[in-house]
């Protein structure tokens, strides 16, 4: 039987625009994922996603609400990933472990090449950045 590893990963929305980042490494390489990771053991899911986007973006959010869970089924574990949207509070998502990141908006979102379970978010964030406001939230990219 497969393992089972539960993430969590970051939304980070500026206005109608959300903030994505290219894996350099591994199996998925060069494929577009939100920034986060594991849950460690006694960390609820919104500290670990703090702890992760400071490791990895050497940058401070704000987790807001649950958009989703998603579960998937990979070759060789199931994933439950746990997405939040947040927002920037202190930091200028400075990359630390991906080749690259982006700012898309509702059509860009669909035009890159996701990993399979974050593929499956795609028509929830497209509802999303409809409803966000033009003028919500700022951060810059480094």
């Amino acid at each position: 039987m497969n393992k089972t590893v539960e993430v969590v990963a970051a939304v980070i929305r500026n206005g109608c625009r959300i903030f994505c980042t290219q894996r350099g490494y591994g199996e998925f390489k060069d494929f577009w994922e939100f920034p986060g990771g594991k849950i460690e053991p006694g960390e609820t899911a919104e500290e670990a996603l703090r702890r992760e986007i400071r490791e990895e973006l050497d940058t401070d959010v704000e987790v807001g609400p649950p958009l989703s869970t998603i579960q998937y089924d990979y070759p060789h574990f199931h994933l439950i990933l746990h997405c939040f949207v947040c927002r920037v509070v202190r930091g200028a998502l400075v990359l630390k472990e991906h080749e690259a990141a982006k700012w898309v908006d509702k059509e860009g979102v669909g035009k890159l090449r996701w990993l399979p379970a974050d593929l499956q978010l795609i028509p929830t964030l497209r509802k999303l950045l409809e409803e966000i406001p033009e003028d919500s939230g700022e951060a810059t990219l480094s």
